[in-house]
């Protein structure tokens, strides 16, 4: 079947008499995106704008449902400078659950300090997609008390 750009449901039979072709069905669904799909998606415009370099590494995170993960990354030389998440052993003391905004506080103040051994004060957050609310924005927030700039 040739697919006519113009047509719409009530031009169909005039596209159809014009160009003389038959059509046995004509349906057309949309399939409902994840939200790990948008997700991806919205990280993937993210990451067009946002870059990490050697003055001001990018603070990236991903959030699953029992944890919580962040590095701080050089994107031009490719490396990661620092990182924390909550299976590490010193945030996993202070934390009871991995999933919730108390380990997100836990892993910002982790990343924080590991960024201070680094010395790393100023970078560019980058919430991987994720909506600036909840237990990235405690991350982000814990990470700031902690003396990161951004």
């Amino acid at each position: 079947m040739k697919c006519v750009a113009s047509a719409t449901w009530e031009t169909l039979p005039l596209v159809l008499l014009r160009t003389r072709r038959k059509v046995v069905s004509f349906v057309v669904e949309a399939k409902e995106k994840s939200s790990r799909e948008r997700c991806r998606k919205r990280h993937l415009r993210i990451r067009n704008r946002v870059q990490g370099t050697a003055d001001r590494p990018r603070l990236a995170v991903f959030r699953s449902n029992n944890h919580i993960y962040c590095q701080v990354i050089d994107d031009v030389a490719q490396r990661t400078l620092a990182a924390a998440n909550t299976m590490q052993a010193h945030v996993k003391e202070k934390v009871d659950f991995g999933g919730n905004v108390e380990a997100a506080m836990a892993v910002g103040t982790a990343v924080a300090e590991a960024c201070k051994k680094v010395d790393v004060t100023k970078v560019v957050f980058d919430r991987g997609g994720n909506l600036y609310h909840g237990r990235i924005k405690a991350l982000a927030d814990a990470a700031r008390e902690g003396g990161l700039e951004f």
